[in-house]
């Protein structure tokens, strides 16, 4: 089925399974596909971000479980926490789908980094969420937010015909507020052409 996400402004993505197939102002988009399901959020719809640290905030951070919290806190654990867990593959597995699904809440998209742990690199890969390469270890401090991390933040190409469906709505009214608010200002989260977070 064709659905058509829109924004506060107008624009628009008409997507079709994992693929964008055509990009621009909603009223031509609803005007070329008039039989669309159309989705509209408040906000600005953006190709969502990209975090620069995949590996640190999945391989070398534990997300606990919401039943681990009177005990471990709700926090990642890094350094000397993390080192005082004993973990297995199953563990790390759960640890890494709590920690994509906090990333997909702030409208990432796509990490950045290789991943050597296969649970953790088994669900990023059936999570959808893109990988993209990275020269070396970024500086800056992990945050499932980029913009909690002191780095420039990274935005993938602009959705085009073609390109993959993933993208996220922030609910600002530009890029100057999303950069002041962050990422917790994320209202729906595209990746494959599902929705895998929608702010209740």
């Amino acid at each position: 089925m064709l659905t058509i996400h829109a924004d506060s402004r107008g624009r628009a993505l008409a997507v079709r399974g994992e693929w964008v197939l055509a990009s621009g102002p909603l009223e031509e988009l609803t005007g070329a596909h008039p039989l669309a399901r159309v989705r509209s959020w408040p906000g600005i719809l953006t190709s969502g971000l990209v975090n620069p640290h995949g590996p640190e905030l999945l391989e070398q951070s534990y997300h606990p479980d919401p039943r681990e919290a009177a005990e471990l806190g709700t926090e990642p654990l890094t350094g000397d926490a993390l080192t005082a867990l004993v973990i297995d593959e199953a563990r790390w597995g759960a640890s890494a789908r709590r920690g994509l699904h906090r990333m997909l809440a702030r409208g990432n998209v796509a990490v950045a980094g290789t991943f050597s742990n296969r649970a953790v690199a088994t669900a990023v890969r059936r999570s959808g969420i893109g990988v993209t390469g990275r020269p070396g270890v970024p500086g800056g401090v992990p945050c499932l937010d980029p913009f909690g991390s002191g780095l420039p933040v990274d935005f993938p190409p602009a959705r085009e015909s073609g390109s993959a469906a993933r993208f996220a709505v922030f609910d600002v009214r530009d890029e100057a507020e999303l950069a002041e608010r962050g990422g917790g200002s994320c209202v729906v989260t595209v990746v494959a052409g599902r929705i895998v977070f929608r702010r209740k």
